[in-house]
């Protein structure tokens, strides 16, 4: 399990610098033909793994539940997000990598909810959780690469 930890903290360290260094405009850009833009891909990423993980263990999420709302599967971004916003959702994509690393170690994790995911997947324990969100995460860095190809051309 530590290599997917180690390999979720990588990732959320890439992201983090995304984030970071993109102009909000392209970050919150909705290219055409496309139903998110890069911010949306980065929170939905924070979202998913507090479901994934926390939710389906029956354990309370560790993020804002106004960020559920607004950035789990299904939503679309309308193209707007305050600084405030990406400032803590930025603190998030380390934080909630380290906290589920530091649950799992201290055994938090005892009770989980079977889940089928969208693509078929179906996740009987978190570890299967903490693997198939390496996976998701993956999708949607992918996703955010390719839109950095098309915003602010």
């Amino acid at each position: 399990m530590d290599k997917i930890f180690d390999t979720t903290l990588q990732n959320r360290k890439l992201l983090y610098k995304i984030l970071d260094t993109t102009p909000k405009e392209q970050l919150l850009e909705i290219p055409a033909g496309f139903r998110n833009n890069i911010w949306w891909n980065i929170a939905h990423v924070v979202v998913t793994q507090q479901l994934l993980v926390y939710k389906f263990s029956g354990l309370k999420v560790r993020i804002p539940e106004q960020f559920i709302e607004n950035y789990k599967k299904g939503t679309v971004p309308d193209g707007t997000a305050t600084d405030e916003e990406m400032k803590e959702i930025a603190s998030f994509l380390i934080s909630t990598a380290e906290w589920a690393n530091e649950d799992y170690h201290s055994e938090l994790f005892q009770d989980f909810t079977e889940y089928t995911t969208s693509l078929n997947v179906t996740l009987t324990n978190v570890e299967d959780a903490l693997t198939f969100n390496v996976f998701h995460e993956g999708l949607h860095l992918g996703a955010i690469l390719g839109l950095q190809k098309l915003v602010g051309k």
